[in-house]
């Protein structure tokens, strides 16, 4: 492992678990999680890094976390440079995980350098948004709607959504709509009662939407083992 220290890049894998106080490092840190989540104050300041949003915190700007338990993130020690010199707020994106683990990490910095910059603060918990849907999924469920669960404009709610789950909200919706009434399917419930219970206006709609999703059919559903 190489040391900043030395002017030198160091790439870790580190545990995390609890809280740490405010402390700062005479070396930039880039961070983002390839297990749980961590909370983190910054230089006064909230923010957050798990599987989808990392951080960078340059050299000398006091920051303390607090992670949940059997935290895994990946860490970056750098010098201090042009690059790793401003917090910065970034999308993991494919580019950055494909390159985990390979030689010695490099070009997974020079990705997470030209990553999208993340400009939404406030944090989605999909647990709470998948109970919501869940409880009224027959309901009508807007954008504006699950956003409003947030605080958050329905534009910023978009984005941070697509950047945790890779979907649209929208295509989100669907998913859990269509998991959902497989489940029913297949524990023998008829598709027009199904139908009605997730959200779609008739049977007809959710057989075309099974199909177009998932390549299955209401006679497929009733062959397998109910989850």
């Amino acid at each position: 492992m190489l040391s900043p220290q030395n002017n030198q890049v160091s790439f870790t894998v580190r545990r995390y678990n609890g809280e740490h106080a405010a402390h700062a490092h005479g070396h930039a840190q880039i961070l983002y999680a390839l297990q749980g989540r961590m909370e983190l104050e910054v230089a006064g300041r909230s923010a957050f890094a798990d599987t989808s949003c990392g951080l960078i915190i340059p050299a000398g700007v006091t920051h303390g976390y607090m992670a949940q338990q059997d935290t895994r993130m990946f860490v970056i020690d750098a010098p201090a440079q042009a690059g790793v010199d401003r917090v910065k707020r970034f999308a993991v994106t494919p580019q950055i995980s494909k390159h985990l683990g390979i030689e010695d990490g490099s070009a997974e910095l020079v990705a997470i350098l030209h990553a999208p910059r993340i400009l939404t603060r406030r944090n989605i918990d999909l647990a709470r948004l998948n109970a919501a849907i869940n409880h009224a999924m027959h309901e009508d469920w807007p954008t504006s709607r699950m956003a409003a669960l947030f605080c958050l404009s329905p534009q910023r709610f978009h984005a941070r959504l697509l950047e945790l789950s890779g979907h649209t909200p929208q295509s989100y919706l669907r998913k859990r709509r269509l998991e959902r009434a497989m489940r029913l399917v297949a524990r023998g419930q008829l598709l027009e009662a199904v139908a009605l219970q997730v959200g779609y206006c008739s049977a007809s709609a959710l057989a075309f939407a099974l199909k177009r999703e998932h390549q299955v059919g209401a006679r497929d559903l009733r062959h397998t083992k109910p989850n």
